[in-house]
């Protein structure tokens, strides 16, 4: 049940998120100072915000805008992981001992106070969002692919294609990488969640995309301020954002069990 639950929301996520701009009843920045702060009405189903912007349009703006950048941010940090702990597993020695220690150091520290240092050195936006969110998630899929990585080229598909003189690139291509992606996807979309916390996290404290684009950690910020005056401000923004890490989490542990035979496989190199 919790499965189909979660399944179902992320899809609703998605499709308001893609028909967004068709299906908002308003522009996402279009004021009405007027009708601040306005509970929910005919002309707005959701309430206003304390500008008088409609909260609805707004939310499904934000669910748009986490949505193409938790996918970029992953898109990115997949891509480097993968090639790093693909190329550090296959051709160890050297190689394998100064990504290890990279590694290690950026596991160490806190994932948060790492995309806030970026953030303060490259500037706010869009690109330096997804590119702070991508350093600090590109790690835990390089120490994946590489061990991965390690237990496939010990297979006998491998071994046969070096010894018949297969050039690294294509045995990376051919064997390696096919056998790699499966797993890493899995645990993408487990990270997904966490990609999504931490993009609303930097939007709370005013380091993520900046106004008037819509977020819903920036409306959670902004709707702690007016907690009794307007609550809905905070508890749509902060239960949505509840509802899709919790949807995301279920999904990438149905994945990671459905999963879980191959991993013993790739480890065992049966």
């Amino acid at each position: 049940m919790a499965k189909k639950l979660a399944v179902l929301f992320v899809v609703l996520w998605v499709l308001s998120a893609l028909l967004a701009p068709w299906v908002a009843p308003y522009r996402y920045a279009q004021q009405d100072l007027s009708d601040r702060l306005a509970g929910s009405s005919p002309a707005h189903w959701l309430g206003t915000d304390d500008l008088g912007r409609d909260v609805l349009t707004r939310v499904l703006y934000g669910g748009r805008l986490s949505l193409i950048i938790v996918a970029s941010a992953l898109l990115l940090a997949l891509t480097l992981g993968t090639g790093v702990g693909v190329l550090a597993g296959y051709l160890e020695g050297l190689t394998d001992h100064l990504v290890g220690r990279v590694i290690d150091v950026l596991m160490a520290l806190p994932g948060i106070l790492l995309a806030i240092t970026i953030l303060a050195y490259v500037g706010r936006g869009f690109v330096p969002l997804v590119f702070a969110l991508s350093a600090t998630a590109w790690v835990g899929y390089a120490r994946l692919a590489r061990s991965v990585t390690l237990s496939v080229k010990q297979r006998e598909f491998v071994t046969a294609g070096t010894a018949a003189g297969g050039r690294t690139s294509h045995i990376l291509r051919r064997h390696i990488l096919p056998n790699t992606v499966s797993v890493l996807l899995v645990q993408a979309t487990a990270g997904a969640a966490g990609v999504m916390l931490s993009e609303a996290g930097l939007s709370f404290l005013g380091l993520g995309v900046q106004p008037p684009n819509p977020s819903w950690g920036e409306m959670l910020a902004t709707g702690c301020d007016y907690l009794l005056e307007a609550p809905h401000l905070a508890l749509i923004p902060g239960a949505l954002l509840f509802l899709t890490v919790w949807a995301l989490n279920t999904l990438g542990e149905e994945l990671s069990r459905a999963i879980s035979p191959k991993r013993r496989l790739l480890a065992t190199g049966l």
